[in-house]
């Protein structure tokens, strides 16, 4: 085999291993699963915890993706799910709430997830066709159901503990969303945090702030936790929420030294690639790197006083 040859088996093998994760049922503790959704298809992560009476799910996906994960929820226990945590109000981790709902559960999220939902799903919440609607338009999914809100919030916390396990649900601050949250297991020292913390290049910028993000992070590290869960991409360790944070700090800097260089929006967006290629000179931060720079790059350059790029 050739140099180039045995290069492509690698990165095939690489491929492979990577796939070989996606819909398949992990692990992490007693108790305790996750399981990485279809980025083709658009899924998100999930994880459950298995209570003495009940199970509690993390993440409602799309409604093709909760269809996926229901029945492997049941090859791990007979018992039934009774809460299902939305982590933020994006489609992917909330538009398949409605079949969590019928099956018996109650809906929770943080409240600002909730508010954050009234001001987008305005179809739902007013007269106006909102996000739901764009999605209906492409995903047959969304449009075989309805748009289900969380009916359980909470301001900051909310606990539950049936002496095996202690599950806190815990709101931090702005990151990815307003209304992000997170699952803290104290004991078993896992979190799973949603779009907070992401494993790969899944950043959506849109409804957060980089800047505030960073400083999220900053306090959800204070954890301490050991086994991350994120909302897209492998499980991993603590090194991501390092990474991630890593990588928006980078990102500012970036955006920092064009908008400090004078550089009109047109001419940063012409070094995007010039940009992308320094971050991913940062082997910790390269897989956060999209391959269209300019969403992260606008954001980044607009929350430090600068015009967005130009189209």
């Amino acid at each position: 085999m050739n140099f180039s040859g045995f290069c492509f088996a690698v990165l095939l093998a690489g491929a492979s291993a990577v796939l070989a994760q996606i819909n398949t049922v992990q692990t992490v503790a007693t108790g305790v699963y996750f399981h990485e959704g279809d980025p083709r298809r658009g899924h998100s992560n999930n994880g459950w915890i298995v209570f003495d009476d009940f199970v509690l799910v993390i993440d409602a996906n799309y409604p093709s993706g909760a269809k996926i994960v229901m029945p492997q929820i049941a090859v791990t226990t007979a018992k039934p799910v009774r809460f299902v945590f939305d982590t933020h109000h994006h489609g992917d981790h909330a538009y398949g709430n409605q079949l969590w709902a019928e099956g018996g559960a109650t809906l929770v999220a943080s409240t600002r997830a909730l508010e954050e939902m009234k001001q987008v799903e305005t179809g739902f919440f007013g007269s106006v066709p909102g996000r739901w609607e764009g999605a209906a338009k492409n995903r047959p999914d969304v449009a075989a159901t309805k748009l289900k809100p969380p009916v359980m919030l909470f301001p900051k916390d909310l606990f539950l503990d049936d002496g095996q396990h202690r599950v806190e649900l815990k709101w931090f601050g702005t990151g990815h969303t307003k209304g992000d949250a997170y699952a803290w297991l104290p004991k078993e020292k896992i979190l799973f945090t949603g779009d907070a913390c992401v494993n790969g290049p899944h950043n959506n910028v849109n409804d957060g702030s980089i800047t505030e993000w960073i400083k999220t992070l900053e306090l959800v590290k204070q954890l301490g936790a050991e086994k991350i869960c994120p909302g897209h991409g492998p499980m991993a360790g603590p090194e991501i929420l390092v990474d991630q944070q890593s990588y928006f700090v980078a990102l500012l800097a970036q955006a920092k030294a064009q908008l400090d260089r004078g550089k009109t929006p047109a001419e940063i967006k012409a070094a995007l690639p010039t940009i992308a290629e320094a971050l991913k000179q940062n082997p910790r931060i390269a897989r956060y790197v999209p391959a269209n720079l300019t969403a992260h790059l606008t954001k980044a350059c607009v929350e430090q006083g600068g015009q967005p790029l130009s189209k």
